[in-house]
């Protein structure tokens, strides 16, 4: 089955106020850019994204949410964006801190048809005892707490250890970025932009992947590919310039002083 699309603008046409979408990337690493900026110029709002953060004031997810088009937030990092913090305080972003190794489980579990699963991750602090503000009411005063969560005893063979119960995440749709992909959709992530990309598909309902490179079904190796087709329902190639669009987060470099010295140490 052929599963190109001819723009991002057509892929992500069915996405509907209301919607929960899932959106790989790290930082700024493995964005689907193309796709959240035609998410971006559809004007659809009230979206819950599930992400491991929300991109920086200008950039990826950061661009919906400094137009007000997210009501709700589940990630497990929200630095390098002012304006996430002062959505947050002011009490117009509901927000669910996620340790990352669960956010990362809980979709890859979504995906497989796993309904929860348990960790000892989170057991005695406010992950699993519940509490932590998920929305403030703009006067400092929490409106909206975690739930506690379910806690159980499990006999393993260090002995009797508490687990926390952990709900799978299934989004209505999920937004990835991938290096190749071919018209089936398998698709091959390069690198570090791997991270939470496969994941973020799995738990879509419609698996929507920007591709750096497409190829013809049977050029890539079955060994190399990350996540089968099976999980991915439209492919969107990206033009030249949109591939090489990639923001560098902190950039660091050393002066001339440093540079010498080290190449004496060298």
């Amino acid at each position: 089955m052929d599963k190109v699309v001819t723009s991002a603008t057509e892929a992500v046409a069915d996405i509907r106020a209301g919607s929960t979408v899932t959106v790989g990337g790290f930082g700024l690493c493995g964005v689907p850019a193309v796709l959240i900026q035609a998410l971006y110029d559809s004007g659809v709002g009230d979206l819950e994204v599930v992400s491991n953060n929300a991109g920086v004031d200008d950039w990826g997810l950061g661009i919906l949410l400094g137009s007000g088009r997210l009501r709700r937030v589940v990630a497990s990092y929200v630095g390098e964006n002012k304006e996430f913090a002062r959505q947050y305080l002011a009490g117009e972003l509901e927000v669910e801190l996620t340790p990352q190794g669960t956010l990362a489980e809980r979709m890859r579990a979504g995906g497989s048809g796993i309904a929860a699963f348990y960790t000892q991750t989170g057991v005695g602090t406010a992950v699993a005892d519940g509490g932590m503000p998920w929305r403030y009411d703009g006067r400092g005063a929490v409106s909206v707490a975690s739930p506690r969560k379910v806690v159980e005893t499990f006999e393993t063979k260090l002995g009797s250890r508490e687990f926390v119960r952990e709900e799978a995440i299934v989004s209505d749709f999920g937004l990835v970025r991938a290096w190749k992909g071919d018209r089936h959709g398998n698709l091959v992530f390069r690198r570090s932009a791997r991270n939470f990309n496969p994941l973020a598909a799995m738990a879509g309902r419609v698996a929507i992947a920007e591709v750096e490179q497409l190829v013809e079904p049977g050029e890539l190796d079955p060994n190399d590919v990350h996540l089968p087709g099976v999980f991915v329902h439209r492919v969107v190639p990206l033009t030249a310039a949109q591939a090489a669009d990639k923001r560098i987060e902190k950039r660091t470099v050393r002066t001339d002083a440093e540079e010498a010295a080290h190449d004496v140490d060298a």
